[in-house]
């Protein structure tokens, strides 16, 4: 008898101009890496068009957040062709989209089914303003517990919420159906609780992971893998970079694709280290990381970088490298009867260095060679994700 394949369920993101980088396209590819089919919708635009970016950071000698250009993020679906029905649960990020979504009736009363079918409603940040506009027409909020950006807590709390005032900007809040997070540094916790909700079930023993990173990395080559692995809770995830230590920062670097002959870059999100480069011990994690970027460029000079990836590669655990990552491969000498893909400019060091040039056609085709999984760009990441969560031997099932 022929085994039934259940089909896969779907979530949908509404998304508009500005809206913060990170809260859009982590839960966007970490979803879809985990096996979930993702829609991206914006009101008046069509599966192809862009939706306009903007990356929120915020210092200790700022009173308020600042604003740069983020990446151009592609919707993969029409918003008047929807069928809300269709769905099992809903994703809002935030920054400055939800001021002007929450006026749109057509937002709310998509917002309104979800709220009532008791469905999934994942809302970060500055999403909630969109939460409080839906609050008039149903009581998708009223007495519900709803953390958010510190500065959304008097409008939440006017829509009859029980305002939870975040700790830090990591917080995440849960009630019922309902979860809630005031930015992308509580990704893991958010993406989490949303894919419980959702019944997914994580499978696969404790896994320890690095992330080797380095100043201009490309922002999302390191942010989404990062925090897609963080959210499952059979992974423990570090970051590290030579000569910086546990709480400095690394500098990230927007690469997009805009008509240019080649990619352009914009500063991204200051990405945080969670432990010192000099004092790690190789041989207690299952896995390495390899972000791309500006990053691999310098990295691949640095002796101590490349003794730690041929440590990783030599004992066999699973190397996942992305876009200019496999110049650091190249230059460890790792490459030699492997087959990978890469950024197409770097063909040139995937063959100098041995290996086996796969072109990497779409741009997000990833491949997996025994312990080695390699994509060309930050496009793949759903794809890269998924294939390095099965060497990991972790399965996310819903």
């Amino acid at each position: 008898m022929a085994k039934t394949v259940s089909p896969k369920k779907k979530v949908l993101m509404i998304c508009g101009d500005y809206m913060e980088d990170a809260e859009a396209m982590v839960p966007f590819q970490a979803l879809q890496g985990y096996g979930l089919s993702v829609d991206a919708v914006c009101p008046g635009k069509k599966s192809g068009d862009i939706c306009r970016t903007a990356i929120h950071q915020k210092s200790p000698h700022q009173q308020t957040y600042s604003e740069g250009r983020g990446h151009n993020f592609t919707l993969n679906a029409t918003f008047d062709e929807i069928d809300a029905s269709t769905y099992d649960g809903l994703v809002l990020p935030g920054g400055r989209a939800p001021e002007y979504l929450a006026m749109n009736a057509s937002v709310l009363n998509l917002v309104t089914h979800f709220a009532k079918s008791g469905k999934p409603i994942a809302s970060i940040c500055h999403g909630q303003l969109i939460l409080a506009a839906a609050a008039a027409t149903v009581d998708v909020i009223k007495g519900r517990k709803v953390t958010a950006y510190p500065t959304v807590g008097p409008v939440l709390a006017a829509a009859g919420a029980h305002w939870v005032k975040p700790e830090t900007l990591a917080s995440c809040t849960v009630d019922g159906n309902l979860i809630t997070a005031a930015s992308y540094f509580g990704h893991a916790e958010y993406i989490r609780h949303f894919i419980k909700a959702l019944g997914a079930t994580v499978t696969g023993s404790n896994k320890r992971i690095l992330f080797l990173c380095g100043d201009y990395m490309e922002d999302y080559e390191v942010i989404v893998p990062f925090q897609s692995l963080e959210a499952l809770e059979c992974c423990y995830v570090d970051a590290v970079c030579p000569n910086k230590k546990a709480g400095d920062t690394c500098p990230t670097a927007v690469h997009d694709f805009e008509g240019d002959q080649t990619y352009s870059e914009k500063p991204g999100h200051d990405f945080k280290l969670t432990a010192n480069f000099h004092d790690i011990d190789a041989a207690s994690y299952d896995a390495l990381v390899i972000p791309g970027g500006r990053a691999p460029e310098y990295l691949s000079l640095d002796p101590a970088v490349i003794k730690l990836v041929q440590y990783f590669m030599d004992a066999g655990k699973p190397v996942a490298s992305i876009c200019h990552g496999q110049q650091i491969l190249s230059a460890a000498g790792v490459l030699k009867g492997k087959k990978c893909t890469a950024y197409p400019a770097v063909k040139l060091n995937v063959e100098l260095g041995g290996g086996t040039w796969l072109e990497p056609d779409p741009i997000d085709r990833c491949f997996t060679d025994g312990n080695l999984v390699t994509g060309a760009a930050w496009p793949g990441h759903p794809q890269f994700i998924a294939q390095f969560l099965s060497l990991l031997g972790i399965e996310v099932c819903f």
